[in-house]
């Protein structure tokens, strides 16, 4: 049996329910043990139930000392540039997906600590800006978009519909009453009331008409 937990925007994480941990269960009994002692070295030591929005976004500032991630300055002649031909001097960062993933991760154990949702710090608004701060601050640098890009439509449905074919048998009928046909009344909206499906005609247009 499985079960699953959420990231910081609410993607579902699978995890196993075997006697054995997941690799998710120990990655966030890991960062969770992290935090802890971010908070227990804090000055002044500050205890869980304390802990605040504000307190995360300084955790998630502390951690980007240990990141991997070349986040390019504005003044850097590489700002912008998805694969840079040369090393510079701009700093490392967390990633912002490896962000997002550890706030997830922390909002599910601050839970299963015993810690109630609506008081939950990994949740607050102060922390999702941040996370789309980082996102969109590393995008520009690193001239990736994360917008989600729209689906194209099939080459048939682009430009303008085509219009219905009229069915032979209405092309072929007589001009009846103010030198239009019957099929050129329904064809073009003119008269379209219908019963039962079926289109209505006027009194002066015999029904016999539509049958040839």
């Amino acid at each position: 049996m499985s079960t699953a937990n959420s990231d910081s925007s609410g993607n579902s994480v699978a995890r196993d329910g075997g006697g054995r941990p997941s690799r998710y269960e120990s990655q966030k009994r890991r960062d969770w043990n992290t935090f802890r002692q971010y908070l227990r070295n804090h000055r002044p030591p500050l205890e869980l139930s304390r802990c605040s929005g504000a307190h995360v976004f300084e955790f998630l500032r502390y951690l980007d000392q240990f990141g991997k991630t070349k986040v390019h300055t504005a003044g850097c002649p590489f700002f912008g540039h998805p694969q840079p031909p040369a090393p510079c001097t701009c700093p490392l960062r967390q990633a912002w997906g490896s962000l997002d993933a550890l706030v997830g991760r922390l909002r599910a154990a601050f839970e299963e600590d015993g810690g109630q949702p609506e008081v939950n710090p990994f949740a607050a608004r102060a922390v999702r800006l941040y996370l789309r701060e980082v996102r969109d601050s590393q995008a520009k640098a690193r001239g990736i978009a994360y917008e989600k890009r729209r689906k194209r439509p099939p080459p048939s449905q682009q430009g303008s519909s085509p219009q219905a074919p009229v069915p032979a048998a209405a092309t072929a009928a007589p001009l009846i009453g103010h030198g239009r046909s019957a099929a050129d009344f329904i064809a073009s909206g003119a008269y379209p009331h219908r019963l039962h499906g079926h289109p209505m005609l006027p009194p002066w247009i015999p029904a016999e008409t539509m049958r040839r």
